[in-house]
């Protein structure tokens, strides 16, 4: 059975950011009810990020829009009148578009090489708020004293990922995560799911606003047709997972049930611009059968209904339970823990709140054992934790993000980021670790070593790790050797 030290330092750096100053002492007095006290659901006491809303990002969203579609019209205007000019038995000229890496022209669909234009000042006005909330998101997570809680967010966030490399897409990332996850993060998953599929960001990321009913009003004036990818999200990654016993038919009649999802039309209610509406005119007529269940002809809420079945159905509880233990315990989750939070999850009809409680006092999440490696935001986060944050984190820490391989709002695939070891324990990540571990402790130049790993650590500290520390040849080798440490890239 774990000491109580040991436990305090588990439920700060295992259910928590890592150690902070105090916070490892203040543990130790209960550390399964430290934990449970964070249990409570957002309110002011959870600023997170800045509350500037989702309408004037959605502003200035399409105001990029109609810039983009000015330059283009620029620029093909002036290519089509050199090529005039040139007369037709003129050659070919030189191109000098845009090239990928290999320094080949990028194509369209068609093959045609692409006009594009050059980044305006638009895109540096996006990019500038993506850079606000970032630096927003990491002040937060390395100051807060509720580091479980925020934990708790970090994951359903990452679960309902609607991030992009677009700097136009993820500066809608902040908004969502403050609208539809933070407020239902200890709330019941099914309001939480019905948040998340309802959201601007969701519906743009995944191109709901391009489905279409193929037999809808719009959809025979028009000649469109059905975008699958929020439908094929929901189900494989959101609620059921992966190999649950769906079909393509489910998928497709799910997302004709979708069908009519999507942004309320700015030109004539331009007060409500980027707001969900939903537009009966779009969504495709008739019953839906979807795993078996049949779901009448209606609106908005046959969609609805197709989303709280599954956001009850066994195989989600079963799924969420999986990935809840994956991500707080161990890559190859306990299965007695799995066990645990499914029960927890039926018998609570989904309160996230009871399962969170029932993570808490199960056994196998205090293993002594620190079988997780950190996420690079993880170990950026412990760092500052750990250090007090100092000044590199006000300016530096979202280029430090990108260079440890992991920029915010920009997760690879609608799956998120990876939460497996084998996707962050690369020699290339170690590196990049390294190099930040080597900046960030010559930053610290009144940081007593064994202190710091006294903060972050508690009684995880070994032997072998104090050792090290004591014989490093300067302050600013023993922090490195700290940050560096399996125990510290390690929760």
């Amino acid at each position: 059975m774990p000491s109580q030290s040991l436990n305090a330092a588990l439920a700060v750096t295992r259910f928590g950011l890592g150690g902070r100053p105090g916070e490892i002492a203040l543990a130790a007095r209960d550390p399964a009810g430290f934990l449970l006290a964070q249990i409570r659901p957002a309110g002011a006491d959870q600023p997170g990020l800045p509350d500037d809303g989702l309408g004037p990002r959605m502003a200035l969203f399409y105001q990029y829009g109609e810039r983009l579609k000015v330059l283009r019209a620029a620029r093909k205007a002036a290519f089509d009148a050199a090529e005039a000019a040139r007369g037709p038995d003129a050659p070919a000229a030189p191109y000098a578009g845009p090239v990928n890496r290999k320094g080949k022209p990028r194509l369209g669909a068609d093959g045609e090489r692409l006009i594009r234009p050059k980044k305006d000042a638009g895109v540096a006005e996006l990019h500038a708020l993506v850079v606000a909330d970032t630096r927003a998101r990491l002040r937060f997570a390395a100051t807060t004293p509720d580091a479980f809680r925020e934990r708790w967010a970090q994951f359903w966030i990452n679960h309902f990922t609607v991030g992009s490399r677009k700097a136009q897409n993820a500066m809608l990332s902040a908004a969502f995560e403050r609208e539809a996850i933070r407020p239902h993060a200890f709330g019941r998953f099914a309001d939480m799911a019905a948040a998340a599929t309802h959201h601007p960001a969701m519906l743009m990321f995944l191109d709901q606003v391009r489905s279409v009913g193929p037999n809808s009003r719009v959809g025979a004036a028009r000649g469109r047709g059905l975008n699958e990818n929020l439908a094929r999200e929901t189900l494989e990654l959101h609620t059921l997972g992966a190999g649950a016993g769906y079909t393509q038919g489910d998928v497709t009649e799910f997302a004709k049930a979708l069908t009519g999802f999507g942004l309320v039309n700015r030109v004539r209610h331009p007060e409500r611009a980027g707001q969900f509406a939903f537009n009966a005119g779009a969504h495709e007529p008739g019953a839906r059968v979807v795993l078996g269940r049949r779901y009448p002809e209606g609106g908005q809420e046959q969609a609805d209904a197709v989303l709280a079945a599954l956001a009850h159905d066994p195989r989600t509880a079963r799924h969420l339970a999986t990935k809840l233990a994956r991500h707080f315990v161990a890559d190859r989750p306990p299965p007695a823990l799995v066990a645990t939070l499914e029960r927890a999850w039926l018998g609570s009809d989904g309160d996230l709140a009871t399962v969170a409680a029932a993570l808490v006092r199960a056994p196998e999440a205090w293993a002594p054992a620190a079988a997780k490696v950190k996420t690079s935001y993880e170990f950026l986060v412990s760092c500052y934790r750990a250090g007090g944050m100092g000044a590199d984190g006000e300016g530096a820490a979202p280029l430090a993000l990108e260079r440890l391989g992991q920029e915010m709002f920009s997760p690879p695939s609608p799956k998120g980021w990876p939460d497996e070891g084998g996707a962050w324990a690369t020699p290339t990540g170690i590196t990049d670790r390294l190099r930040f571990a080597g900046g960030y402790a010559a930053s610290l130049p009144a940081a007593d070593p064994a202190a710091v790993a006294e903060t972050a650590l508690g009684a995880r500290t070994s032997p072998a790790l104090a050792t090290a520390l004591a014989r490093a040849a300067n302050r600013t080798e023993a922090l490195t050797l700290l940050f560096m440490s399996p125990e510290f890239l390690r929760r």
